[in-house]
């Protein structure tokens, strides 16, 4: 499992500052996020969201933050299209021009997302046959 944590403060409603906390990870191949909020002022805990799924934007923004962003490129020249646009299209439900988008992307200047969501299509990508590396 691969993953990353970045904390948020959030208004608690006793009124207090509280700790939202936040991650994103690969689990059994899939991309999973997760929320957990405290206050130390009331004590009050609770667990917002624990499940598979593309994260938030406010989950991303926040791990981005904290972490800064990867980049997934090429590792050498892209055997097949078809075999990068099948994952996009599996990881992310992209349509066909979507897809073919997202492969002219990584030729020419690379993916950029969390480092969870980098590692998945790394992961994805490379079981198809296609080399790719994931950098700063």
């Amino acid at each position: 499992m691969t993953g990353r944590t970045a904390s948020i403060e959030a208004p608690c409603a006793c009124g207090s500052t509280a700790v939202r906390q936040v991650n994103q990870f690969v689990l059994n191949d899939e991309l999973w996020w997760d929320s957990e909020f405290s206050c130390e002022a009331c004590g009050r805990y609770m667990c917002e969201h624990a499940g598979p799924g593309a994260a938030p934007d406010g989950v991303r923004e926040a791990l981005l933050a904290a972490h800064g962003p990867v980049r997934l490129r090429p590792a050498g020249p892209l055997p097949s299209a078809v075999a990068a646009m099948k994952v996009f299209r599996e990881v992310s439900a992209a349509s066909l021009s979507r897809a073919r988008e997202l492969v002219e992307e990584l030729r020419r200047d690379g993916l950029v997302g969390t480092a969870a969501e980098m590692e998945l299509l790394a992961s994805r990508l490379t079981r198809r046959g296609v080399p790719v590396e994931v950098g700063r």
